[in-house]
């Protein structure tokens, strides 16, 4: 027999239909786990970018029109939305009747609701494809496992046709089920690892948000910042790296 006749692509010509359908979704779901990686991980580089240099400008900033004015620099960060949000809410609170929205606890109380709100529509984001990957990596393996049956299921097929279990009449279903077993794991390694790696890099990014949310309150509310000492913003930097 020759070698070179049971490799991938020789699986790939006697595999049924059954086969070449698993052998379809694994494929898509390799697609859409590295999409979602290089997506998330890109994004993560792009919002940590912005957000420096936006910080380093909020942290300079002696009133709320300075911070304004750097929000269009720092256009699609988590940190330029949230300051969007509490700029637009204390306008919203200025024009409209205050009394009203004094019985709801004041402009204190009344940007923290909205920060939060902001924050949750933050972590939404941060969050996007999660379940996705988190779906891929748990079922992968099993629809692998359900591959490697139907070879071996094949392997018996042909050896009670033949009659005789020798190689040349086994060795392309015991082929399929090796391949389909390495496939499943192929998909739902990278899905796992890299569904822990983002959610920690969420879980920072949001604590880093949360933070940068109760000095935005501060600046808002009393229209200076809240004065930090030089270790807290190295401390603060070096997180944010």
């Amino acid at each position: 027999m020759d070698d070179s006749a049971l490799g991938f692509a020789h699986f790939l010509a006697q595999s049924d239909n059954v086969a070449r359908f698993i052998l379809l979704t694994m494929l898509l779901a390799s697609v859409a786990t590295w999409g979602i990686l290089i997506d998330s991980l890109v994004g993560h580089w792009l919002q940590r970018r912005r957000g420096t240099l936006f910080l380093a400008r909020f942290r300079n900033a002696r009133n709320l029109l300075e911070v304004a004015d750097g929000l269009s620099t720092a256009a699609g960060s988590p940190y330029a939305r949230l300051t969007r949000i509490a700029l637009d809410s204390a306008s919203h609170y200025g024009v409209h009747d205050a009394s009203h929205l004094d019985a709801a606890g004041g402009l204190t109380e009344f940007l923290t609701r909205t920060l939060r709100q902001g924050i949750e529509d933050e972590n939404m984001r941060f969050e996007r494809g999660l379940t996705l990957l988190a779906s891929i990596g748990s079922t992968a393996p099993f629809v692998g496992l359900f591959g490697t049956v139907w070879g071996i299921y094949h392997a018996l097929l042909a050896i009670g046709q033949s009659g005789q279990g020798t190689l040349d009449k086994v060795a392309g279903p015991v082929g399929e089920a090796l391949i389909m077993t390495a496939i499943g794991l192929a998909v739902a390694i990278p899905s796992v690892l890299g569904y822990n790696a983002l959610t920690r890099k969420n879980r920072l990014a949001l604590s880093r948000l949360d933070a940068f949310g109760h000095d935005l309150l501060t600046m808002v509310v009393t229209g200076a910042p809240l004065l930090r000492s030089k270790h807290m913003n190295a401390r603060n930097d070096t997180g944010a790296a």
